[in-house]
């Protein structure tokens, strides 16, 4: 066991706090009795007489008043066994000097020196000392436990955060292999280039992704390549139109939070075979805030996207943000006869937002 350990083990060991609590009694009380400035042995045994009746106040309120009746509300009840206690303190003090103490040390002479309301003062200075210290250790225990249980919640939150996130891939992935299939059953021309694309844009999911905020520049990078590589695959049969407003170099935002959005728009939209179909995508990159809007076609759904799988890539962003922008974003999805529109609100105010995204994947100390 290191040193620090060690320290750790003393500094818990209650019995020690005890210890050192009344070794420092003593020996101020013991100054405060002495009639001299040098102390004899009736000047300790004065003071351990003396702390008799101290204890008689200060265990009982914290070994079984504080624990029921102070900690569970019972206010009242308290109060009044309290008082008992401080009385029947008071008493003994008075007791043990006219008849215990006689008893106890027959060698020398002791006398009370103080009256009642001195000795309750003595005693409701001890009492509210100690009660303090029991109450502020308490609430550093309680506050010990708070901080262990962030930090299992927070790694609770990390660990889901990463499953969410690793959907992305493979989900994004699928989506874009299907377009690659039906490209190279009809050995269109366009299929290297598109793979020239998706190779990019793995290079980004895989080795710049992985880190809890990206600058929005980047993310933006990561939407153009993929617009294009649609643009590619769609070629004059769709109007695609993809538009950034503001600026996106200073701004830091989680990792693909945007893709969803596009993929939704491109594969329940537009149709590789269908005329007249548009998808328009525009950024709005404002002071505090950012605005991603998708609006598009209603085109047929996909066999494979009829089973319980449909919607997936909604339903994740749904709980990415419910994780990393709490109170901080807005999505709102229109369905109408023709046309589907996704808007995200995300707030940044401050830069709060990015702060809570590096504080997410950083568990408590």
């Amino acid at each position: 066991m290191n040193l620090t350990a060690q320290l750790q083990d003393i500094s818990r060991n209650r019995w020690l706090h005890h210890l050192l609590f009344w070794a420092l009694s003593f020996f101020v009380l013991a100054r405060f009795f002495a009639y001299e400035s040098t102390l004899s042995a009736v000047d300790w045994i004065y003071t351990l007489l003396f702390h008799l009746s101290v204890w008689l106040a200060v265990y009982p309120n914290l070994l079984w008043l504080i624990p029921t009746f102070l900690r569970a509300g019972k206010y009242i009840s308290y109060a009044l066994l309290l008082s008992l206690a401080l009385l029947a303190a008071v008493g003994f003090n008075f007791l043990t000097f006219n008849y215990l103490s006689d008893l106890l040390f027959p060698g020398y002479y002791f006398i009370a020196y103080y009256g009642f309301l001195e000795i309750l003062e003595f005693m409701v200075v001890y009492v509210a000392i100690t009660s303090l210290l029991k109450l502020s250790k308490g609430w550093f225990r309680y506050l010990e436990a708070q901080r262990q249980f962030d930090g299992l919640k927070r790694e609770k939150l990390d660990a889901e955060l990463a499953a969410l996130k690793s959907q992305v891939n493979p989900h994004f992935l699928f989506n874009s292999l299907n377009n690659l299939y039906s490209l190279a059953l009809d050995q269109d021309s366009r299929t290297p280039a598109i793979i020239l694309r998706l190779s990019d844009m793995m290079r980004y999911l895989l080795y710049e992704s992985n880190v809890p905020a990206v600058p929005l520049s980047k993310e933006v990078e990561h939407l153009r390549n993929y617009v294009e590589m649609q643009r590619l695959r769609v070629g004059n049969k769709a109007d695609i139109h993809f538009e950034i407003n503001g600026e996106t170099y200073s701004k830091m935002v989680a990792p693909l939070l945007f893709l969803p959005l596009v993929e939704n728009g491109f594969k329940h939209g537009i149709k590789g075979e269908t005329a007249g179909a548009f998808i328009r995508i525009c950024l709005d990159a404002g002071p505090g805030q950012l605005i991603f809007k998708v609006e598009n076609n209603k085109g047929t759904v996909d066999e494979v996207e009829k089973d319980a799988a449909r919607g997936v890539g909604l339903q994740n962003l749904r709980r990415r943000l419910e994780l990393l922008y709490p109170g901080q974003h807005q999505l709102e999805t229109t369905e109408g006869i023709h046309v589907f529109t996704a808007v995200l609100r995300l707030k940044l105010e401050n830069g709060r937002a990015a702060q809570n995204l590096a504080n997410t994947n950083a568990l408590t100390p």
